[in-house]
């Protein structure tokens, strides 16, 4: 049986928003790996990434005409599984969380304790990746993120331009959240990103 091969993206995604299934599994098998991928490398974990997976898609195609007006696919697509897979450590966390709260063994004083060794876990993993940051990426993040500077005073400082000041925050955002998905587990991974969110 002859498949229609959908090659301009605005056209296949038209055809999705007016409710075509075929060419939405063209789209699903197009991008699927790269979601998964993508998913798999904060989650650390093949059943979760494929939930995720199956939700970003889901979500692709209530968006119905919607998905017309998207101009960057492929970027908008990375935020969707970005949001969605934070969504999904956070709601793991909540139902740690309510899990322990319910146990028979559960204690308040050793609960304050547990959550405060993870916020001192989370301190110290952040400050170990601001430390691996190329000189002028650290000293970037810190007068933004330690000093409170904006990008216009740090550019000012540094006699720099703005822009510069934002790439080099850019790409320390990046390492850091990529360094922390890979030294945490998921507890202590959403806190660090909550920070890192919060200042971003």
């Amino acid at each position: 049986m002859h498949t229609e091969v959908f090659i301009d993206e605005k056209m296949l995604l038209q055809r999705v928003s007016a409710g075509d299934a075929r060419a939405f599994s063209t789209v699903f098998h197009r991008y699927q790996a790269k979601v998964y991928a993508y998913a798999f490398r904060i989650v650390k974990a093949e059943s979760i990434a494929e939930e995720i997976v199956q939700e970003v898609f889901v979500k692709i195609w209530s968006l119905g005409e919607t998905l017309t007006e998207i101009e960057n696919f492929d970027g908008f697509l990375r935020t969707v599984t970005r949001n969605h897979t934070l969504k999904v450590l956070r709601r793991m966390a909540l139902e740690f969380k309510t899990s322990k709260m319910s146990s028979s063994s559960y204690r308040e004083d050793h609960n304050d304790t547990e959550e405060y060794i993870i916020f001192k876990d989370s301190e110290k993993i952040l400050n170990e990746g601001i430390e691996k940051l190329p000189a002028q990426q650290k000293l970037v993040y810190c007068l933004c993120h330690q000093e409170g500077l904006k990008y216009e005073e740090v550019a000012d400082r540094l006699n720099i331009s703005k822009l510069t000041v934002k790439t080099h925050m850019q790409h320390a955002l990046r390492f850091l959240r990529n360094y922390i998905s890979s030294h945490t587990d998921i507890a202590v991974f959403i806190i660090v990103m909550e920070i890192l969110n919060k200042k971003n």
